[in-house]
């Protein structure tokens, strides 16, 4: 009897929207949306079919604990060689002396290395959430807070660029045994020598966070952390433009603590069919067809913060070195979440953002964050920033005018009709 006799292997068989009509349809919904919206979050992109192919693959069915040739479960060849081509590849796309493709996040990898660098009560020195830092870098609701002392830096009030004064201040004063560097609302580029300078004059380690910029730095067109610090961390979708996951990079010298610490210090079993994913996504961003699409990522950036500017809205720090602007719209009087929604009504999707010394809670904001990683993808450039500008600014200066806002989202789904991602059917 085959399988697809059996009663398991009827229900193998069924499809989706056979098995669970609700969840079907929630994937439906969100897929439509994707096809239809301009998605503007930072932190979002679209993995290629090879890589969503990859998740979904038979890897998913695989457990196995521990690493390559050391695994707690037989029968791991195949996933042994999946992870392994992951670390070369990750290894020669940031220049790095090792890598650990496990972590299931960002944070988790963030994780990671906290365990191997330091001990709970240790001080680090990290970038300040509404200045552009992430959770993980020492925010009080998160486990980084929990489990050590945290002191804060920022950026400058007047040029809102990140101040190095203060952390070297700051870090004479405290001496924290780990300074971390890297944000998730930061549109600059970051200065990674002058950070380990500051950090060898007192003594300590430095951990990157470049989850946002890891495909600009991948490409070579934002500076690499990997050329100066101990440790580096990253998530693989975003600009890298693969599955959702974590990834470390290290110094050769610290591999076998970073490794014992991801596995088992801070989780168990691996996802291998997302590691199988990052190998994807790694070897797509050895292309040179990368570097062309990182490069248009920050040229749209660049255009889009231009043509807000030009129409009257405030840029944060004045411009971009990346994929992000940070737009302030509390000058004009109005709220990151009003904006949030407004824009959403038009079909374009951003999300609510914190500013320095933001005068208004992290749920309301002064700020509108925007990203250009995945309209990049879709094949869009600058005279689409323009129109998208042109269209961002009718919303905010209607106040969000539900007429006027389904006009534009119209206009949106034709222009998206025009740039398709996927073949959009759904089975």
């Amino acid at each position: 009897m085959s399988i697809n006799d059996s009663l398991a292997g009827e229900a193998m068989a069924r499809s989706l929207a056979e098995v669970d009509p609700e969840i079907h349809g929630a994937v439906h919904q969100e897929t439509e949306k994707q096809a239809t919206k301009l998605v503007l979050i930072a932190s979002e992109n679209y993995a290629s079919e090879a890589v969503l192919s990859t998740c979904s693959s038979v890897m998913s069915n695989k457990y196995a604990e521990g690493y390559p040739g050391r695994r707690y479960y037989g029968g791991c060849e195949f996933v042994d060689e999946a992870e392994t081509l992951a670390i070369e590849r990750a290894k020669e796309l940031f220049g790095a002396e090792h890598a650990n493709v496990q972590p299931h996040s960002g944070t988790q990898a963030n994780m990671g290395v906290y365990f191997s660098a330091i001990e709970p009560g240790d001080t680090i020195l990290g970038m300040e959430l509404p200045h552009g830092g992430h959770l993980s870098h020492g925010h009080k609701l998160n486990f980084s807070g929990h489990l050590y002392n945290v002191v804060s830096y920022g950026v400058n009030r007047d040029t809102e660029l990140l101040d190095y004064d203060e952390m070297a201040t700051k870090a004479e004063q405290h001496q924290p045994k780990l300074i971390v560097v890297g944000a998730s609302a930061y549109p600059r580029t970051i200065d990674f020598a002058r950070v380990q300078a500051i950090a060898d004059g007192i003594g300590a380690k430095v951990m990157a966070d470049i989850a946002h910029p890891a495909g600009l730095v991948a490409a070579g067109l934002f500076p690499n952390p990997c050329e100066h610090v101990d440790y580096v961390t990253s998530t693989t979708h975003k600009t890298l433009r693969g599955p959702r996951g974590g990834l470390v990079l290290c110094k050769e010298e610290h591999a076998k603590v970073v490794d014992r610490k991801v596995f088992p210090g801070a989780q168990g079993g691996p996802f291998m069919h997302l590691i199988a994913a990052k190998a994807v996504c790694f070897q797509e961003a050895l292309s040179a067809g990368f570097r062309s699409y990182a490069a248009q990522v920050l040229a749209n950036a660049k255009e889009l913060a231009r043509a807000l500017a030009e129409r009257g809205h405030r840029i944060v720090s004045g411009g971009t070195d990346s994929h992000i602007v940070l737009v302030d719209v509390g000058t004009a009087g109005l709220t990151g979440k009003d904006g949030e929604a407004w824009l959403n009504d038009a079909g374009i999707v951003a999300n609510k953002n914190t500013i320095p010394f933001d005068p208004n809670p992290p749920l309301i904001t002064s700020g509108l964050r925007l990203g250009t990683a995945a309209v990049a993808t879709r094949g869009m450039k600058e005279p689409q920033m323009d129109q998208i500008a042109n269209w961002i600014h009718m919303v905010l200066d209607s106040g969000g005018d539900k007429q006027l806002c389904a006009a534009i989202r119209a206009e949106v789904d034709e222009v998206c009709k025009s740039f398709p991602i996927y073949d959009w059917r759904l089975n």
